[in-house]
């Protein structure tokens, strides 16, 4: 049987794993990277490969911007109506512990007076993506975003007349236009279609991917291999250092959109591309996906 304080705890794993660890794709690509890369890239490959290690090792922070909560949120039926309703609270006063006890730098602040709660709670923060599914287990995601990545990110609202070669376009401009400041080798998430918030939601959803898993749609996955080819072409390279990698992966998904609409959205993350998934089940079996137990 599920209780809160079982979702509690797998929250704070959840945000202990994503922080001080890196996915099994991530790390692949970085490694990947290393082999390639001569000079300068290199030795900055080497320095951030060294610093996940000792991270893991040593159960602290990869990065000292442990960014700002974001979680996604798939829920079943658990036979627990009164924990589905109590969940937002669960996953706030998950935040609160974690953010002691891992611990979590406090980022989330007051937008206009930056007063600073010190918990990283506050209004819409964390925020927390719902959708409901057919299944007896509730799939929660922590994906923390840090700032110098997350700045980097832009919409556009294109004419639907500038089809594949304006979505091409305004990604190039972006990768550019960010250069060294999100932290490359970066992962480049693609939002395409929908709403304006939609296609920036759906940019973010497509860093949920592993970077090394295409779209299941062709003419999305020959994006994505021709965005990523384009990209690494530019030559910024590892922390703008020049080189071979600009971005270790790029990921779209799509969505439909108006007829004299055409939104396009990028989130940026920086090579330390966290994320951490666990299903709770109804009998109270809990699954790290990302981490294995």
């Amino acid at each position: 049987m599920i209780d809160e304080t079982l979702v509690k705890n797998t929250i704070i794993e959840l945000l202990k794993d994503s922080s001080t660890k890196l996915p099994l794709d991530v790390k692949n690509a970085l490694e990947k990277a290393y082999e390639i890369e001569e000079g300068p890239a290199k030795a900055q490959l080497e320095a951030i490969i060294k610093n996940i290690k000792m991270a893991e090792d040593s159960s602290t922070p990869l990065c000292q911007d442990t960014g700002v909560h974001i979680f996604f949120v798939k829920i079943g039926d658990v036979g627990n109506p009164k924990l589905e309703k109590r969940l937002p609270s669960i996953i706030i006063d998950g935040v609160r512990e974690a953010t002691k006890s891992v611990p979590l730098r406090p980022n989330a602040v007051h937008p206009l007076t930056r007063k600073n709660p010190g918990d990283n709670v506050g209004d819409y923060m964390p925020y927390v993506n719902y959708t409901p599914i057919d299944a007896d287990y509730i799939e929660i995601t922590a994906m923390p975003k840090g700032a110098g990545s997350e700045n980097m990110s832009r919409v556009a609202m294109l004419n639907p007349s500038d089809g594949l070669k304006g979505i091409k376009k305004f990604a190039l401009d972006t990768v550019v236009g960010a250069g060294s400041k999100p932290c490359p080798p970066t992962i480049i998430g693609l939002g395409i279609g929908g709403s304006a918030d939609i296609s920036i939601k759906l940019a973010k959803m497509a860093l949920l991917r592993p970077i090394d898993q295409r779209h299941t749609d062709p003419a999305v996955a020959t994006l994505e291999k021709e965005l990523f080819e384009a990209f690494n072409a530019l030559g910024i390279g590892v922390m703008g250092l020049g080189g071979k990698t600009t971005v270790l992966g790029v990921n779209a998904e799509l969505g439909y959109c108006h007829t004299a609409s055409l939104p396009v959205a990028i989130n940026v993350q920086c090579w330390a591309g966290r994320r951490a998934t666990a299903r709770i089940y109804r009998d109270g079996r809990v699954e790290h996906l990302t981490y294995k137990r």
